[in-house]
């Protein structure tokens, strides 16, 4: 079983890998809010943490995997104001919000398939831990870290002597420098752990409660879906870079104040996309989908690759150009794997579970690859194993899916939609799959 270190976001240092059971590390990571599709922003995040979960097993370690599904309770804005998430969904759809939920929990498994994404060995909703939520609140309302107001239940941050902690946050500062309107809430830094229907029978999610009828707040599902499937410590939570001081510091908050140990003995966090050194933006229509990359003629592994290409916990910065150079990269090792000699390289296979100990240094590991052109397969099938970009995958396809696939060509190029989708899902039901490029189109084995 390899050494592996990781940053703690909590200590600011990297550290050795100390789960509370050798035999298995578990992780949870936070998964999409689903009322609409999850963007390639999001999607930075679970690439970096299906690498992590890749590599940990590489190394040796046994694994156990939890991800949510948020599918109530996130309100917009983050905070405790707003609306639900899932209701602008609903409306936006003329669909109900577990209509919203479903469908886009299955657009997102289907893109995790796309990206070569594992699924996690425990996927829950929030809306199945219901039961465990309202428990959860009940004991922190009997250890007496709650209060409730007009509108919901909330927690007492001041009931903690260590708040905000992870973020490193002055809660005693931010209340004497606050300027914004917090209401009923005692502190700034409270948040609501249940929140009242106003008008009950309009939403398309509320449940009874001991405090009345209504839904959980956001923070409140990871810590009870933790506590149900995990226990009262993790040894790796995962999640993007802007759940650090208000999402993770209120889980802290909530489990801790509960359980009297700590949440979790590492924090990794996933630093942001930006898109042509902006912010991603709905309103700026650059918050892609993986769809919307495929229908530009992009492989999404090679968005993988791009992103890939900067360590985790630093910035990056997308733009066509520089994941169509990852989609170049990409088709060079491919090429090179088929050529690729047999036998072993003992240095190569070192220097790759370095790479990997050393706080997921994927950067470090495609420098690696790319400086030893003579990598022999069985160097390829193991990269493979971690990095997941299809390079092993058989390039050897018939000649009849070649001839649909040059047929489905002319028919793009005539602006034949119906013909091309035609025969793209003929392609498809052949077991391939046809990517548009710039210079024409690249089939895969699916």
């Amino acid at each position: 079983m390899g050494n592996f270190e990781l940053y703690n976001t909590l200590t600011r240092t990297q550290e050795p890998l100390r789960p509370v059971d050798p035999s298995r590390v578990t992780v949870y990571t936070c998964g999409p809010t689903v009322y609409g599709a999850a963007h390639i922003g999001n999607f930075r995040s679970f690439i970096a943490e299906d690498a992590l979960v890749r590599a940990l097993r590489y190394l040796g370690h046994g694994v156990y995997r939890v991800m949510n599904i948020t599918d109530v309770g996130h309100l917009v804005g983050d905070g405790d104001e707003g609306e639900d998430k899932m209701a602008v969904g609903a409306r936006r759809e003329g669909k109900t919000a577990w209509e919203v939920a479903a469908h886009y929990t299955q657009v997102f498994l289907q893109d995790m398939e796309t990206l070569n994404l594992e699924r996690p060995d425990s996927l829950v909703k929030a809306t199945d831990t219901i039961a465990e939520q309202i428990t959860f609140i009940q004991d922190l309302e009997a250890k007496g870290h709650t209060y409730v107001t007009s509108d919901g239940v909330y927690f007492d941050s001041t009931s903690i002597s260590d708040y905000g902690k992870l973020a490193r946050l002055d809660a005693q500062s931010l209340q004497a420098g606050a300027r914004v309107e917090i209401g009923e809430k005692r502190s700034l830094t409270d948040f609501a752990l249940w929140k009242f229907s106003t008008t009950p029978g309009e939403r398309h999610m509320e449940w009874e409660s001991p405090w009345g009828l209504g839904f959980p707040g956001w923070h409140i599902e990871c810590s009870a879906i933790i506590a149900k499937s995990i226990g009262e410590t993790v040894d790796i939570h995962c999640g993007g870079q802007d759940h650090i001081a208000v999402h993770h510091t209120d889980e802290i908050a909530q489990s801790e104040a509960r359980h009297g140990v700590e949440l979790a003995r590492h924090w990794m966090h996933v630093a942001f996309l930006t898109v042509d050194g902006g912010k991603m933006s709905k309103s700026l229509q650059n918050d892609y989908t993986i769809a919307q990359l495929q229908g530009r003629g992009i492989d999404p592994l090679a968005f993988k690759l791009f992103t890939y290409g900067t360590h985790y916990r630093s910035p990056i910065n997308f733009t066509w150009e520089a994941v169509e150079a990852a989609q170049s990269r990409l088709k060079r090792w491919r090429e090179r794997y088929q050529a690729a000699p047999e036998g072993v390289a003992p240095e190569l296979l070192l220097g790759l579970q370095e790479r990997l100990s050393d706080d997921l240094d994927l950067p470090g590991l495609l420098a690696l690859i790319d400086t030893n052109q003579d990598a022999p397969k069985s160097f390829w099938e193991q990269v493979e194993g971690v990095l997941a970009l299809g390079i092993t995958a058989s390039t050897q396809v018939p000649s009849a899916v070649t001839a649909l696939a040059n047929a489905r060509e002319v028919a793009r190029q005539a602006g034949n939609w119906t013909e091309s989708d035609r025969l793209r899902a003929e392609i498809a039901a052949a077991g391939f799959e046809v990517r548009d490029t710039a210079s024409g189109f690249e089939l895969f084995a699916r």
